[in-house]
């Protein structure tokens, strides 16, 4: 089971919720990988992680219907990520991920998307579990 899940567009919203402390799941706004790319995923999370180590955090990316960004994705080390389960090439795309250790979620997480503003005066609380 992850921590509570929060949509991120950019590293200031990363480092925004990592800074509080508590587990959490930074998730990719939808497909992602299509339009920003697996490396730019990969670096943001690298980078959040490292302003804020001691906070534990997961990351998932988005590849909407596009499996090879999921491929993509995995070779540079993503192990958590989202494919529609609809694309002809789901299937593949998940043993593939088995056979490295990855997990491919079907689809997202309930979360709160820190592209919102209002969101982020919530942030505290959806962290803690109160919703």
């Amino acid at each position: 089971m992850l921590p509570p899940a929060v949509v991120v567009h950019g590293l200031a919203d990363a480092q925004r919720a990592l800074r509080e402390g508590r587990p959490v799941t930074l998730l990719s706004a939808p497909g992602a990988a299509v339009f920003a790319g697996c490396l730019w995923w990969r670096e943001l999370a690298a980078a959040a992680r490292a302003a804020h180590p001691a906070t534990p955090a997961f990351d998932v990316l988005d590849c909407g219907d596009a499996p090879g960004q999921a491929m993509a994705a995995l070779r540079t080390g993503q192990r958590l990520l989202i494919l529609d389960p609809a694309c002809p090439a789901s299937a593949a795309v998940r043993s593939a991920a088995a056979t490295l250790g990855a997990i491919v979620l079907a689809g997202r997480p309930p979360a709160l998307d820190l592209g919102d503003p209002r969101a982020r005066r919530r942030l505290a609380r959806w962290l803690a579990g109160v919703t």
